[in-house]
Parts: structure tokens; sequence; C-alpha cells
């Protein structure tokens, strides 16, 4: 076998990263997403993909995805690599200069398709012998106009709020107890500050944000909704409940306000995610009309 070649793509040579035949069935191609950098009006910058060649013949390849304002990728999003090539692929993820999360993105049937089944095992084994981890499997949802609106209890009030000190005391409440996988990863690194600190970063990260503190009629906190617009659209970014209120049904009633709130704003269509494991969270969305479009592995 001839040596492998491990480079990074210039906006000359882009078009090798589309001459891997793809059939759709895991990864951004299941969005219906094509491979073209931001000079060709894409989501890649060439400078953060990588590909191995084999005799100048591409066997894997690797795309990290920033938005435009980052400076480093922030996660790997788009991986893959021919037949027979997994210690290529290994040896790619290895020696590209990145080491953030991976972002696997499957169907919702994923586990029910085994050609699915299969791509995706054959990606989180080579990501694992690269290094990664899974953390967490996720489930993503789109609502749209065709799913109605959700009803809008009106058993809280809501209060726009940009206050940095305000939003981390919400935030620390929240994630004192949380279901979510992310934020505790977070706390294992560095306690509840670290969890809050990184959701307030995805606030700021947000192109356009409207942070919205929620209270019941006496004036108690109850959790914190984010409407936000993310690069790829309209999201309901975050939901969350402190402890001492739950068990009210809460997370729906912010969920029932982000979307409205979004809707009456022109969204057409708001994406969001939970973990699979968190139940509750699931029930929610799928009580406010949200289907599961897609779900995703998280590599860490």
């Amino acid at each position: 076998m001839t040596d492998l070649v491990i480079r990074a793509l210039t906006e000359e040579d882009a078009h090798l990263f589309n001459s891997l035949s793809d059939p759709g069935l895991a990864g951004r191609a299941v969005m219906g997403v094509e491979y073209r950098t931001r000079a060709a009006g894409g989501d890649y910058l060439p400078e953060w993909t990588y590909v191995a060649l084999r005799d100048g013949k591409v066997v894997a390849r690797a795309a990290w995805w920033g938005s435009p304002q980052d400076t480093t990728p922030l996660n790997l999003n788009w991986f893959d690599f021919a037949d027979g090539e997994h210690d290529a692929a290994v040896t790619l993820l290895r020696e590209a200069p990145f080491d953030v999360d991976y972002e696997l993105i499957l169907p919702s049937d994923w586990r029910e398709r085994p050609e699915a089944t299969a791509a995706a095992q054959a990606r989180i084994s080579a990501a694992e012998a690269a290094g990664k981890r899974p953390l967490v499997e996720r489930l993503r949802y789109a609502w749209t106009p065709d799913c109605g609106l959700p009803v809008r209890p009106a058993r809280l009030r809501f209060r726009e709020e940009h206050d940095d000190a305000l939003l981390l005391d919400a935030l620390r409440r929240i994630h004192a107890d949380t279901l979510d996988a992310h934020a505790l990863r977070a706390k294992e690194a560095g306690g509840v500050e670290q969890a809050a600190r990184e959701e307030l970063e995805y606030i700021h990260w947000c192109p356009e944000v409207w942070p919205q503190l929620a209270f019941t009629e006496q004036g108690e906190l109850v959790g914190l909704h984010l409407p936000c617009r993310i690069p790829s659209g309209f999201a309901a970014g975050f939901i969350g409940v402190v402890p001492e209120q739950r068990g009210h049904g809460y997370a729906y009633d912010l969920l029932a306000e982000s979307t409205h709130f979004l809707s009456e704003r022109g969204a057409d269509r708001v994406v969001a995610a939970t973990d699979v494991g968190n139940f509750p969270m699931a029930a929610n969305f799928a009580k406010a009309g949200y289907p599961v479009t897609q779900k995703r592995i998280d590599l860490v």
C-alpha cells in the first residue's frame, strides 16, 4: 500500500473533498448539505478541511466547522472514509491540528437501518481510535408552522434579560441539578460555575439572542429560555427550570413561549435538541408539537 498524504485543502483544490462518494447514510449529508467553502457560498474553510490522499485519491476526509465570527473551529461535523481505509481515517484525525468535539449527525431511525448503523459505527470506531469517546446521543427537533403553535400557558411572566450577572445566577441555579450531559461534563471539570459560564458563552456566541427569565405571578424565578438565531436559523437554544420549581410542567411553558416568540418574529422553522436520556424534556417537545428530525452523537 502506498504512503498516505495528510494535508489541508486550498480554495483551488477544495473540489477534491467531493471526490469521495457519500451515500448520505450518516454525517452532515443526512441534512442534505453539500460540502462548499464559504467563498463558494457554503459553511466551510479549506484550511479547516483535511484529506487523506493515497496516490492522489481522497480516501478519508474531515471538515471542521465554525461560524463566520469564530477564529478556530467549534466542532468536527463531517468525517468519513472509503471502504478499507479505517486506519487512514484515524491517522487523519490524529494529524489534523484541531482538538474539538465531533458531532456525528444521524437519521432519526439510524438504529433500525442496518446500513445507517454500520456507517455510524464505522465513524465512531475511527474517532475512538483517534482518542475521542462518545459523550451522549441527542434528539434534534425542527418545528414549522405546519406543526401548529403549541398552547401558550398563562402561568408565568417573562422578562428579556441581558445582564450577565442575572443570567449567570439563573444558570448556576439551573445547573445545580441537571440531566444535560454537556453541563455534567462541565461540572466535572470546573463545577457549577463552569457549566453556567459555558452556557453564557453560548448566549454571547449566538448572532441574535433574546434571553428570557421566567417568573411566577409571585415573582419567584422559574427558569430561563433562549429564543435565538444561530447560523443555520432560529432555535429554542436553551430551556432550563430551577430545581425548586420542577414538577409543575414549567419546561413546557418555556418551550411554548420560545416557539411563539420566534414565530411572531417571522421564524418558519425553529430547531432544538435534548439528550436522548432526558425523558422529561423529550416529552415536552412532543407535547409542543416538535417532531424528531435527526439524532446526533457527540464524541469528545
